[in-house]
């Protein structure tokens, strides 16, 4: 009898010694619309205001070789938000969700309360299908800030009647710290994946009115690889985002749109400090992964470029950020990384199952240190007229439609101003990554000929080039960028 105590009292003992069980982290994934991955304090840039952002940064891990793998065609947004949430390339989900299995789904298969807001660029039916509740949701590219069409996802299952509202940014961040409040006061005992997917600062360029001349004109320098005009013509110079302002991209004007981009970024800095403090209110924080990335880059002067329909590094690199369990403090890493490397990663490190028939790989042996890579070289493509490869050294950008190469060592030139493929003595670099590129269509199924069967001019006329403003821009824009522009 004495042994048989004395067994229960070990038993009790090591028990009571033993950690307890710690709950499934919960997930709020910040996701911002066209930021260049340099338009962060934290990554350098030294005239934007982006505390909530570093602090996050410096709380966690960023990485600084994040990429979009491109698009097949000028909405990049669509093909970005596709891969990020299937974890499949660019030719295996293109823009289309419906019927594919996501990243929230796996969450809520795994017993997470799943919440969407904000912008949703792919099918209707694909959203509610990967979110049990639904709040301001905008179906669609473009959105006017100040005025968007927003819906709710009703008892049914559906996303309701779409109706205008306020300022874009300010809705999401309040639908996502309604969730959390509600979430926390509902006593549901379950984890969280909460979605917030903001529509700046893609354009139009329309800050808040608290923050139009937060950033007043001509006080943010010119991008260090400012031109005003792109050297050659590649695809269509007038798609969408190209027609912002005319030919040449006069320096003002670029200032201009700095202004005002650097504004909408510092106002989402300020609503995601709000979802922040809920966080930290609710007792959540140190218990939430936080991701915060963004769907593409931009060129914003860069090359002669506004938009992100190339593929020059300011166009498809872009902030990732991640901060919580299992991720180091105040690390950064150069890993060669694509968006769609966060499903897997999330994945493992909420403890879910390895996701299945997916192409992304996980970041995780990175951020513990046991890998410095997990890609020895990375691949983008931009419709049927541009490829590009790079290491973490060299890229090549080739144009099949113009039979045309870009060499660049982006070690000593990482602006991509200084073209070597014209050189002899790096002939052998090009044709290394002549042949790496080739390898990544071959393994992402991408068809495109190295050389397109008929080759044409790469020389245009700026002056013929014709821009009108779109639907979306708001009185604000159009006399600051239609109207009255210098």
């Amino acid at each position: 009898m004495k042994l048989l105590n004395f067994l229960f009292v070990l038993a009790f003992l090591l028990g009571s010694c033993t950690e307890p069980k710690k709950s499934p982290p919960n997930v709020l994934f910040l996701f911002a619309d066209d930021q260049r991955a340099d338009a962060l304090g934290i990554y350098g840039n030294t005239y934007i205001e982006t505390p909530n952002i570093d602090q996050l940064a410096r709380e966690g891990s960023r990485f600084t070789n994040a990429y979009v793998m491109g698009g097949h065609h000028g909405a990049i947004c669509a093909p970005s938000r596709a891969m990020l949430l299937s974890g499949k390339s660019l030719f295996h989900v293109y823009d289309r969700l419906k019927g594919v299995n996501t990243m929230p789904m796996d969450f809520e298969k795994a017993g997470y309360s799943t919440f969407g807001t904000g912008k949703w660029h792919n099918e209707k039916e694909a959203f509610e299908a990967n979110f049990q509740q639904a709040k301001n949701v905008y179906l669609g590219g473009m959105a006017n800030h100040y005025s968007i069409a927003l819906r709710d996802k009703g008892p049914d299952g559906k996303l309701g009647e779409a109706v205008q509202t306020g300022f874009s940014t300010e809705i999401f961040a309040q639908s996502a710290v309604d969730f959390i409040q509600d979430h926390v006061a509902s006593g549901n005992p379950n984890p969280f994946f909460c979605y917030v997917a903001f529509t700046v600062p893609h354009d139009p360029y329309s800050p808040a009115p608290d923050f139009i001349n937060h950033y007043p004109d001509g006080t943010i320098p010119l991008p260090g690889n400012y031109m005003p005009f792109h050297p050659f013509q590649f695809d269509q110079l007038t798609v969408r985002d190209e027609n912002l302002t005319g030919w040449p991209r006069k320096p003002e004007v670029i200032q201009m749109i700095l202004s005002d981009y650097y504004g909408l970024i510092t106002h989402l800095d300020q609503q995601i400090g709000r979802i922040i403090s809920t966080l930290k209110e609710q007792g959540l924080y140190e218990n939430t992964i936080i991701v915060y990335a963004a769907d593409n880059g931009l060129a914003a002067g860069s090359h002669g470029l506004l938009g992100k329909q190339n593929l020059y590094e300011h166009s498809t690199k872009v902030p990732l950020i991640l901060k919580g369990p299992g991720i180091p403090e105040n690390s950064e890493f150069d890993a060669l990384s694509y968006l769609y490397d966060l499903y897997p990663t999330l994945s493992e490190l909420a403890g879910l199952p390895k996701p299945e028939n997916i192409d992304g790989h996980s970041l995780v042996p990175v951020l513990n240190k046991t890998q410095e890579e997990i890609r020895s070289s990375l691949f983008t493509a931009y419709r049927n007229t541009v490829r590009a490869v790079r290491t973490k050294e060299w890229k090549l950008i080739r144009y099949p439609e113009r039979d045309y190469t870009q060499l660049f060592n982006l070690e000593k030139d990482p602006l991509e101003l200084n073209n070597l493929a014209e050189q002899t003595q790096y002939s052998s670099q090009i044709s290394e990554l002549t042949k790496l590129l080739e390898e990544w269509q071959n393994q992402t199924d991408d068809t495109v000929a190295w050389t397109a069967n008929v080759i044409k001019p790469m020389e245009y006329d700026p002056d013929t080039l014709v821009r009108k403003p779109d639907q979306w821009q708001p009185t604000y824009t159009l006399e600051r960028y239609f109207s009255k522009q210098p």
